[in-house]
């Protein structure tokens, strides 16, 4: 299993009890959907190594305790503090204008009346606001993902539609006073 074909679900944090069992801290909008794990695939090393689940039970919020088949401590202690991943093939295709961050990198970004604002180079989620960032003619712009900010996405000629606020473009494009 390739990294490039996965995708991140969240984080062995610690050891919980004495049986071998693992607090995995999930990184989701909806836990609800990880409920029945089978495998998950953690990253060693550099290399993304399947765990097989024996039992699974749910902690606070969005950690999961789990236990795996035929461990070990060795095999525990091993998992503790590392990324864990899912396979892309996992995930329900999404329709209408929900979409999943790593399916739209290279999208662009247009204006209501078809503007471009830029091709999306990444997307910060690690702040409490979620933003694309583009470049568009050799500046960095960011664009907050607002649900209702999203007008259309075309998944056929990879962009997205959005009303942005009067101006915004313009703080990133038009050089301020204190610049010039």
């Amino acid at each position: 299993m390739k990294k490039e074909d996965c995708y991140f679900l969240g984080k062995i944090t610690r050891t919980h009890g004495l049986h071998g069992n693992v607090f995995l801290k999930l990184d989701t909008d909806q836990p609800e959907m990880y409920n029945k794990l089978d495998t998950i695939f953690v990253d060693v090393n550099g290399l993304l190594v399947p765990f097989f689940i024996a039992r699974q039970s749910w902690s606070k919020g969005e950690t999961l305790i789990v236990s795996f088949k035929n461990s070990s401590e060795a095999l525990v202690n091993q998992a503790v503090g590392k990324d864990v991943y899912l396979p892309l093939s996992t995930l329900p295709v999404l329709t209408g204008n929900k979409f999943y961050y790593h399916d739209v990198i290279g999208y662009e970004i247009r204006e209501e009346d078809g503007k471009s604002c830029g091709i999306i180079e990444t997307i910060n989620d690690q702040t409490g606001q979620h933003y694309f960032v583009l470049t568009l003619a050799g500046k960095q712009i960011v664009i907050p993902i607002i649900k209702d900010w999203i007008i259309e996405l075309n998944r056929e000629e990879k962009f997205i539609r959005m009303s942005l606020p009067e101006g915004l473009m313009d703080v990133f494009l038009i050089p301020s006073k204190k610049d010039e």
